[in-house]
C-alpha cells in the first residue's frame, strides 16, 4: 500500500511513517517545516519528503492519506484530497487500526515529561528482554554496545510485537476528528504524568483537558492500572469524574513516603535516586538530572512492573540510559562555554529544565534563550508566568519575532538579567559580548529556531 503522509517532519507523524515503512508500506510525505533530527531520520530510511502542501504530490493517488494535526482547510493538498475522494484518516486512527488494536498499550500522558517517559519505559521494557513496539515523539540518544538494543532505537518508533509504548498526546488529531490524539489508543497500562493548562488554540480552558483525559480514563480496562503523581490536584479532580481500574501514587523527596511508588533522593541533582515498591527496591546512577526526571523514571519503573519488569532491573536499564535528543543535549563547547539544546517551550518545563541544570552544572553560569513559539505561547496564555519560570538563569534571552500578537518586552520589563531580542543577530551579538568561559547556555524551543546552536557554537 502507498501511504502519503501530510506533515510528515512532526515528531508524531515522522515517527508514525517509519513504522508504516516497517510494515511494508511505501511511504511518501509532505511538510513545509523539514528540519532535523525527524527530516535525517526519514531521508535515511529511505522515506521521500515533498517541500509544501501541493496537490501534485496527491497525483497519482496514494492508496491512503494520512493527515497531520498541523494541516487545516484551505491547502492545497486537503482541498485536493477531498475533491477527489481520497482515502484519508487521521496518524492516531491508523496507528489505532493497524498497531495498536491487538496489543497491551502502555500510554504516557500528561502536560511535560511525555516524550522522556516514553522513552525510559521503552527502553526499560527492551532492556528486560521484551520486544516491545513503541512511538515516541522525539529521537532516541543510544550509548550501548548491545546490538539488539542499537537496533530497535535506530529509529523513533519500532513495531515490536505484544506491547506497545506510545507517548498519548492531548492535541487533536486532524482538522476533521478534534478529539485528543490519545483518545484513541485504548491503553491497559496508563501513565498520568501531570496536567496543566496548554493548547490555547484549542481547548478554552484547564477543564475542557481534563475531560478529554477522562474519555481515555474511561478505555482503560479493570484489569489495567494507572500510574500518577500523588500531589497533582488536576489530576485528582478528574480522577473524581470516575474511574474504573486501580490507581498507584508516586512520589519523590528527601525521604522515604507513603505513596504505592516511592523514590528517595541520594544526590540533589537526580543523579543517583533509589527506588522502593513494597518489598521491591532498587538504584538508578545515572546522567540524567533534574528532580522532573526523576519523576519521570518511577512512574516508567512502575508502568514496566505492570507488565512484569521486576523494580531491580528497570533500575539497571535507567541507569543506562542514554536520554533523548532536544532534552538537555549537549550540542557542542567551544572556549569553555557549553550549549545545550533543550526542548522546554511551557512556563513549567522551562523551570523544571533550569533547575535541574542549575543542580547539575554547578560552577557554571546558566544562560536560558528562548523562543516562545508554541501556540499556547504565540497566543500569550502564560505570559505573566514567563519572567518567573526564567528566574534560575542567570542571564535570560527572549527572542521575539516578527507578528507576535502581544508585547514580550513589555511583558518582560525591567526583569533584572532578562532581555528581549528581535534578530538572531541581535541574540549572537550578544552572547559574543557577555559570554564567558564556564557559562552553560541552554537554547529552549520547540521548533528549529533558525539553526541557532550552531550558529552560538561558530559565534564563540
Amino acid at each position: 500500500m502507498h501511504i502519503h503522509i501530510l506533515g510528515i517532519c512532526g515528531t508524531f507523524m515522522g515517527s508514525l511513517a517509519l513504522i508504516a515503512r516497517e510494515l511494508g508500506h511505501t511511504v511518501t510525505g509532505s511538510d513545509t517545516a523539514i528540519y532535523p533530527p525527524m527530516s535525517t531520520q526519514l531521508q535515511n530510511a529511505g522515506i521521500e519528503i515533498l517541500e509544501g502542501y501541493k496537490a501534485e504530490h496527491l497525483n497519482p493517488a496514494p492508496d491512503l492519506v494520512v493527515v497531520g494535526n498541523a494541516c487545516k482547510r484551505g491547502m492545497e493538498a486537503v482541498e485536493y484530497m477531498l475533491d477527489n475522494r481520497l482515502s484519508y484518516t487521521s496518524g492516531p486512527q491508523f496507528l489505532a487500526e493497524h498497531i495498536l488494536q491487538h496489543r497491551h498499550v502502555l500510554a504516557v500522558a500528561g502536560t511535560h515529561g511525555k516524550t522522556t517517559t516514553t522513552t525510559m519505559l521503552a527502553w526499560v521494557l527492551q532492556y528486560a528482554g521484551i520486544d516491545t513496539g513503541f512511538l515516541i515523539g522525539g529521537v532516541p540518544l543510544v550509548a550501548t554496545d548491545d546490538e539488539r538494543l542499537k537496533s530497535a532505537f535506530a529509529h523513533s518508533s519500532h513495531l515490536g510485537k505484544d506491547y506497545f509504548v506510545i507517548e498519548a498526546d492531548e492535541y487533536d488529531s486532524a482538522f476533521f476528528d478534534k478529539r485528543s490524539k490519545f483518545v484513541h489508543y485504548r491503553p491497559t497500562t496508563a501513565i498520568l504524568n501531570n496536567l496543566e493548562y496548554d493548547h490555547a488554540d484549542i481547548f478554552p480552558d484547564l477543564k475542557a483537558i481534563q475531560t478529554q483525559f477522562h474519555h481515555m480514563i474511561r478505555m482503560i480496562p479493570a484489569n489495567g492500572q494507572i500510574i500518577m503523581p500523588s500531589d497533582t490536584d488536576s489530576l485528582e479532580q478528574t480522577l473524581q469524574m470516575g474511574v474504573w481500574t486501580d490507581v498507584w501514587r508516586t512520589g519523590v523527596g528527601d525521604e522515604w513516603g507513603n505513596q504505592d511508588w516511592q523514590a528517595k533522593l541520594e544526590k540533589a541533582d537526580g543523579s543517583v535516586f533509589h527506588v522502593k515498591h513494597h518489598d521491591q527496591t532498587g538504584t538508578v546512577t545515572w546522567g540524567m538530572s533534574g528532580v522532573h526526571n526523576v519523576n519521570n523514571a518511577l512512574v516508567a519503573i512502575a508502568a514496566a512492573h505492570h507488565v512484569g519488569v521486576p523494580v531491580a532491573t528497570a533500575c539497571e536499564a535507567l541507569s543506562a540510559f542514554a536520554g533523548i535528543k532536544r532534552r538537555m543535549e549537549l550540542i557542542g563547547e567551544v572556549a569553555g562555554v557549553q550549549v545545550y539544546d533543550d526542548f522546554a517551550h511551557h512556563p513549567t518545563a522551562i523551570t523544571t529544565t533550569l533547575d535541574g541544570a542549575k543542580k547539575k552544572l554547578t560552577g557554571r553560569r546558566i544562560w536560558a534563550v528562548i523562543e516562545p513559539r508554541s501556540n499556547t505561547m504565540k497566543l500569550g496564555s502564560h505570559k505573566a508566568n514567563l519572567a518567573p519560570s526564567a528566574s534560575l538563569a542567570d542571564v535570560v534571552i527572549w527572542y521575539e519575532p516578527q507578528g507576535l500578537a502581544w508585547g514580550l518586552a513589555e511583558t518582560i520589563g525591567n526583569t533584572p538579567n532578562q532581555h528581549v531580542l528581535a534578530s538572531i543577530d541581535e541574540i549572537l551579538n550578544f552572547i559574543k559580548a557577555h559570554a564567558r568561559a564556564d557559562d552553560a547556555i541552554i537554547v529552549m524551543s520547540n521548533g528549529g529556531f533558525e539553526g541557532i546552536h550552531n550558529k552560538i557554537l561558530a559565534t564563540l
